[in-house]
């Protein structure tokens, strides 16, 4: 089929990877235009831009799709259908409707549940225990179209973002082939999302990332994993920002923030139970195991984060 690939973060290079491979004619691929990064803010192309140039694919970066330059140019590419997996921008009707087999989403959930921007991380933070990939047929809402394919990926108890995030690539990379050939044999079959159960993952702000050690440990632990290894779920220590990457539920208890152990382990104490900190990274340093973080970064045990 002819096709325009549209996605932006690491998620989706698998996807398109999945679509050269399968012998589909990638006509142009979209993405988010190049942002700054690092400490020289340095202008940074997406992963899906850098792939897509390493494999002689035309790339297109529109701030939004507003104009009718912006449209008519997404229209002349004559497609039979658009791929779409974590692009970041809103697509209008015309877009919506210009590819005569419409434009097809892959979102990271089982929809209506955690619809929106981040809902690897939200489906960890809020304990659940599966999570899955859907291809849907893409309409104005935010992932309210019809399901078209689905499938489940369990959710274990020592999983972060970035490993779940890896699961689900592997899962979306296969699914996109099998609705694209499923789609050219009108194979496919719609099914609405349900009204009940309908829940946002809404974006990860800077603030939140922060750790509330008066909430229980488990969902300290979950809070840990759900943002490693980005943004980082963080806490004070001696003036420091400390960033927790894993950990999980222990034994103990104390006041919230108590350091109840501090020689090989790190153990706080929570609202409820308490957490062993397993790998932490402080500011412009490597991610380290609670040992070697302790060797260089004394917390007595009797002491106190923030």
């Amino acid at each position: 089929m002819r096709l325009a690939f549209m996605g932006t973060p690491e998620f989706s290079v698998n996807v398109l990877a999945e679509l050269i491979a399968a012998g589909h004619e990638i006509a142009a691929v979209y993405t988010r235009a190049p942002q700054p990064s690092g400490r020289g803010r340095k202008l940074t192309p997406s992963p899906v831009h850098k792939f897509a140039e390493a494999h002689g694919l035309e790339v297109r970066t529109p701030k939004n799709f507003k104009s009718e330059n912006a449209r008519a140019a997404f229209a002349d590419l004559d497609l039979d259908a658009a791929i779409v997996v974590a692009y970041g921008l809103i697509l209008p009707r015309a877009v919506l409707d210009a590819p005569r087999q419409g434009c097809l989403n892959l979102h990271a959930s089982l929809l209506p549940r955690w619809r929106g921007a981040a809902p690897i991380q939200r489906a960890i933070m809020a304990g659940d225990t599966v999570t899955g990939v859907q291809v849907m047929r893409m309409e104005e809402g935010l992932d309210t179209g019809p399901v078209l394919l689905s499938e489940s990926v369990e959710i274990a108890v020592e999983d972060t973002a970035g490993s779940l995030h890896d699961k689900l690539a592997a899962v979306a990379a296969q699914l996109a082939p099998r609705a694209l050939s499923a789609l050219a044999r009108d194979a496919l079959v719609a099914t609405p999302q349900a009204d009940d159960g309908v829940t946002y993952a809404h974006k990860i702000t800077p603030q939140e990332a922060r750790i509330d050690w008066r909430r229980n440990a488990e969902e300290v632990d979950r809070h840990i994993r759900g943002l490693s290894p980005f943004p980082g779920a963080w806490f004070d220590a001696d003036g420091a920002r400390v960033k927790a990457l894993f950990s999980r539920v222990a034994d103990g208890a104390g006041e919230p923030g108590a350091i109840l152990e501090s020689d090989e382990t790190l153990t706080v104490a929570c609202g409820g139970g308490a957490v062993e900190l397993i790998t932490l990274q402080r500011a412009g340093k490597r991610a380290q195991p609670a040992n070697e973080f302790l060797r260089g970064f004394a917390l007595g045990a009797g002491g106190r984060v923030s």
